[in-house]
């Protein structure tokens, strides 16, 4: 591992006080984490490295990239950026738009493409022997989801920080859950991480659900700066499953 590399405290923190809070990663696991090449799911994977050398827990980790084929996004010369990391990943390529294009029915691409990703995941997890899958999603994330769930389904909902999947094999972590979308950017940038630009061009080719709540939240937060704070507050009892 690139030991030069080492997260901000003000990450680490953060990500620390999740796990302990919600009780991701326990002595002996094997974590599998999805990386899209974002900023995200690249600064999780410097995160999880410098935790594995220096946590008092003792875990292994590997790393996922799903290719889901799709013009203008190549996420290939991070097989480099693994290799150089000394850590073993796993490169997954699916043509995702074109069964999208095939089977979807209802679904808005984005929903089809992350719920076939998870798929992969999952496939990869039992068949390699990992027993957590870890993913990048951010407070942000967790503040639009529940706008989203509030505005459209009618629900208070939003993502879990832990939690086991339906088939009751994999526990779901989200180390990130503390995390602003501003923290990993600026961090990601400054360390040189080898961003992949345009994590997935299909979701920029029309306003989304999703960026009309972020570009809401940012007009609030304008105007209220512990807006973050307080939609954390209200969503920590939502976001705990407590798996066995």
């Amino acid at each position: 591992m690139n030991d030069s590399i080492k997260p901000p405290k003000s990450i680490m923190r953060k990500v620390g006080r999740a796990i302990a809070d919600f009780k991701m990663i326990r002595d002996g696991d094997r974590i599998l984490l999805g990386v899209s090449g974002g900023k995200d799911s690249l600064t999780l994977l410097q995160v999880l490295s410098h935790l594995q050398r220096y946590a008092p827990v003792e875990f292994e980790l590997g790393v996922i990239t799903v290719d889901p084929e799709i013009e203008g996004f190549d996420p290939a010369p991070l097989k480099a950026y693994y290799e150089a990391l000394g850590v073993s990943w796993v490169y997954a390529e699916q043509p995702i738009m074109e069964e999208a294009r095939e089977n979807m029915s209802g679904d808005s691409f984005c929903a089809y493409c992350a719920r076939m990703k998870r798929g992969i995941m999952y496939s990869t997890c039992r068949n390699q022997g990992y027993n957590v899958l870890a993913l990048a999603q951010h407070l942000d994330d967790l503040a639009e989801s529940l706008m989203m769930s509030l505005f459209h389904g009618g629900q208070m909902r939003t993502m879990k920080a832990h939690y086991v999947n339906d088939a009751g094999d994999l526990r779901i972590i989200r180390p990130l859950v503390y995390c602003r979308e501003t923290q990993t950017g600026e961090f990601a940038v400054k360390a040189g991480l080898p961003i992949i630009p345009d994590s997935c061009p299909a979701c920029f080719t029309k306003p989304t659900q999703r960026a009309y709540m972020k570009q809401l939240l940012a007009r609030e937060e304008r105007s209220n700066s512990h807006l973050f704070a307080n939609m954390l507050h209200a969503m920590k009892p939502m976001m705990d499953e407590a798996p066995p």
